[in-house]
């Protein structure tokens, strides 16, 4: 899974284990075998797209069986390989359907089945799922996920959701202007952000960002804030991790640090609340919290266990204090 924001070079990194663009450095392999000098259709791989790119003239049958048809593949195993993806991705009764007869998900899937016949050594897709609606792209991603399970064919898949990263990825690669910030499993990216932007890209609500004057001087907070002297740091804390200082966790320690409650958001199964502190920095606190729990205007402690704070510094990058 590749992640960033727009414009951080993900569609071009896809691009180029493509063959579409030319690379200046560095190795690509497939299969254990170094493709730089290949030509695309050389690479045995098979992209999705994220506009379909299906032809309307043709249907789907025709769609999905044009790029055996062009490689010269016999027509009883074109046939054969049609109907498999067609009964894989649930499209057996839309063969002779155009495009235009199809919903999003349905031409999504053609797509995508456009590139299982071909049987590659690697899928691409790039962010195939951002023209679909939000209950769609749930519905998508689950299928995405047990197609791949289902064929255990390598996938380099783009988008800019997290959301979609967190669920969809084994490995992640976190991308900003260029450069891979991070790689690793989903959850010990979430859990150990390297840098800043890490910890505010992955996550959602993103991460809290405190300058140590948001906390009290006489506070356990502050000694681990002194071990870094001389490094201008700042404080992350995750929104699901901080508590209303009531007491109520032993482990937990309060962290002088005290909000007015200025909006609160219920979302069913948990809640928003979303605070400023008396030194102007904002705040979000998500909670399971029974309604009426915290009121707009009034003021609350926090509290957190302190393994559960990040520390960065000047740079962004992230500071691991001693214990």
């Amino acid at each position: 899974m590749i992640v960033g924001p727009s414009g951080c070079g993900k569609s071009t990194l896809l691009r180029m284990v493509a063959g579409l663009e030319t690379i200046t450095e560095g190795e690509i392999a497939i299969n254990g075998e170094r493709v730089n000098e290949h030509e695309p259709m050389e690479r045995n791989i098979a992209m999705v797209f994220q506009n379909y790119a299906l032809y309307p003239h043709m249907n789907v049958f025709d769609n999905m069986a044009y790029g055996l048809k062009i490689a010269g593949t016999p027509k009883n195993e074109i046939a054969e390989r049609v109907r498999s993806a067609a009964n894989l991705l649930q499209l057996d009764d839309f063969l002779m359907r155009k495009p235009r007869q199809l919903s999003g998900g349905q031409r999504q899937r053609v797509a995508m089945g456009r590139a299982i016949v071909r049987d590659p050594a690697v899928f691409l897709f790039d962010e195939p799922l951002s023209n679909l609606d939000a209950k769609l792209r749930v519905q998508m991603r689950l299928e995405i996920k047990a197609l791949q399970k289902k064929l255990g064919t390598t996938a380099l898949y783009v988008t800019h959701d997290q959301v979609e990263a967190m669920t969809l990825a084994d490995r992640m690669i976190v991308m900003n202007e260029g450069v891979a910030e991070q790689i690793g499993a989903p959850l010990d990216v979430y859990g150990d952000p390297k840098s800043v932007f890490v910890a505010g890209f992955i996550g959602s609500p993103p991460m809290n960002f405190l300058a140590p004057g948001a906390f009290e001087e006489n506070t356990i907070l502050a000694d681990r804030i002194r071990q870094l002297a001389g490094k201008n740091v700042s404080v992350g804390i995750r929104p699901e991790l901080l508590q209303i200082g009531d007491g109520q966790d032993p482990d937990a320690n309060e962290l002088g640090l005290r909000g007015e409650v200025k909006f609160v958001e219920p979302l069913g199964a948990e809640t928003l609340v979303h605070l400023v502190t008396s030194t102007g920095q904002d705040i979000t606190l998500r909670q399971n919290l029974q309604p009426g729990a915290v009121a707009t205007g009034s003021e609350i402690a926090l509290s957190t266990r302190l393994e559960h704070l990040c520390f960065f510094g000047e740079g962004g990058e992230r500071i691991y204090p001693d214990n």
